[in-house]
């Protein structure tokens, strides 16, 4: 039996640990998948900045083409390009031009005369190499405005993170003080069952002294039985707490926590309050970023009512072997073009019209949101001021209900009140102290509330 034990519990030992509120925030930082998903967002922002800058140096492409054909066009067009090309291949050979003369001789059209060679040449096979460097002179501003968007796009991902991280240990505050308040709800059910396992003993040793009657000992041992279950409820609930801490940590060792977490703060006026909370809240920060990207967005939108301005140069050879680099091969060309769309079936001006309404969307959206903000300070610091005055209550009540127990329970034994009256007096006391337990942390969660609202770390 005791092998079995230890063999049940030796692993708890070995690698279960109880944990504090600094450390499980720490955990949950650097574990949590959710945040490694979202600092990867950043990351692809960060990508996003370099293609941008990419498209202003251009392009270098290296070709290499391997054709073979018989087209006398594409045969003739080839020699030419590989610096090949001889009068027979123009139909200027020996026959042609007896043919030529012949038909000068006697007057007649020289102009129906067809070029065997040129016409019928033997296939050829064509290796060309060449390397090409394409570059945008001027794109309508639209590389300048992408880049701008993609380092907007960057700040916006990186205060979002911020945003998230701290929202987050906000849900690290309630996971951790939950199980620390159900932790504290088995503590004072172990009391409660302690004081009713004493009135059963007490109310059966009258009882066997004829000095009360059995439905004493019965109503002890009914309440005693609530106690239990009451203890099963609390030991679940700490189980439940705990899961959810492991889980937002992705540490499954903890098995236990230390001591409540109280939130430090420090409160001045509600305008003060909220004008920190417009100037330091990462969300605002985002939201921010985003209108700014959707106003260059539609200069973006609106880059095809300028010209387009680009450059090319080629450099390359041509020749019917693989070997075709060589000096009397080689070829180059340099070319600048201009493209300016003078009619679109005003698809640029709708698409510029389009923007400036997502714009003004997202304008509108980000004042909103300004005004959520004021309105989520004030409901926070209210909520607040009403938990501390909350919990003050109940500690008095706590302390009163205790003095009343102790009273009530000293008046049973000297047989001035019944059972009935004794076990009220024990329902009022646990009851008290599960609300002086609710109350400490509801009123960590009401600061760590106002604390993230007004754009500030819990740690």
């Amino acid at each position: 039996m005791t092998k079995t034990i230890f063999g049940i519990f030796c692993p708890l030992l070995l690698f279960g640990y109880t944990i504090d509120f600094d450390t499980s925030l720490e955990k949950t930082i650097q574990n949590n998948k959710g945040l490694k998903a979202k600092k990867l967002d950043i990351e692809e922002a960060k990508l996003g900045i370099e293609e941008a800058k990419g498209y202003n140096y251009g392009k270098i492409v290296f070709n290499e083409n391997i054709s073979r054909t018989n087209n006398a066009g594409y045969v003739f067009g080839m020699k030419m390009a590989s610096r090949e090309a001889k009068l027979a291949d123009f139909g200027f050979t020996t026959a042609d031009f007896r043919q030529l003369n012949a038909m000068m001789t006697n007057q007649q059209e020289i102009g129906d005369v067809e070029p065997d060679n040129l016409n019928n040449p033997d296939a050829r096979t064509n290796f060309e190499t060449k390397v090409k460097y394409e570059a945008p002179i001027f794109t309508g501003y639209k590389l300048q405005n992408a880049k701008k968007m993609a380092k907007l796009q960057l700040l916006a991902k990186k205060a979002l993170y911020s945003y998230d991280e701290k929202a987050l240990s906000l849900e690290v505050l309630k996971a951790y003080n939950g199980a620390v308040a159900a932790k504290e709800f088995i503590k004072a059910t172990k009391k409660a069952k302690e004081a009713t396992s004493s009135f059963v003993n007490f109310a059966t040793e009258l009882y066997n002294e004829g000095l009360v009657t059995s439905i004493d000992v019965k109503q002890a041992t009914v309440y005693d039985l609530d106690v239990d279950a009451k203890m099963i409820e609390a030991k679940n609930r700490y189980e439940l707490a705990l899961s959810y801490l492991r889980f937002l940590t992705n540490d499954s060792k903890i098995t236990d926590v230390g001591e409540f977490k109280s939130i430090q703060y420090d409160t001045t006026s509600l305008q003060d309050m909220q004008q920190k909370a417009q100037e330091q809240r990462e969300d605002l920060s985002w939201m921010k970023y985003n209108t700014q990207t959707m106003k260059t967005k539609i200069a973006f939108d609106s880059a095809e009512k300028y010209p387009m301005v680009g450059a090319m140069l080629e450099y390359g050879y041509n020749d019917d072997s693989a070997n075709n680099i060589k000096s009397d091969k080689d070829y180059y060309l340099g070319a600048v073009g201009l493209s300016y769309t003078i009619f679109d079936g005003k698809i640029t001006k709708t698409k510029e019209q389009k923007a400036k309404i997502q714009y003004n969307k997202t304008q509108y959206y980000f004042d909103y949101m300004k005004d959520g903000v004021k309105l989520e300070v004030e409901k926070n610091l209210l909520t607040l001021k009403t938990k501390q005055k909350i919990l003050a209550q109940k500690i008095k009540a706590q302390s009163l209900s205790d003095e009343v127990l102790e009273q009530s329970s000293e008046m049973y034994k000297n047989h001035l009140i019944n059972m009935s009256n004794l076990l009220m007096q024990q329902a009022n006391q646990q009851k008290a102290q599960a609300q002086t337990i609710l109350a400490k942390y509801e009123l960590s969660v009401a600061a760590g509330n106002l604390k993230i609202s007004l754009g500030e770390k819990l740690k």
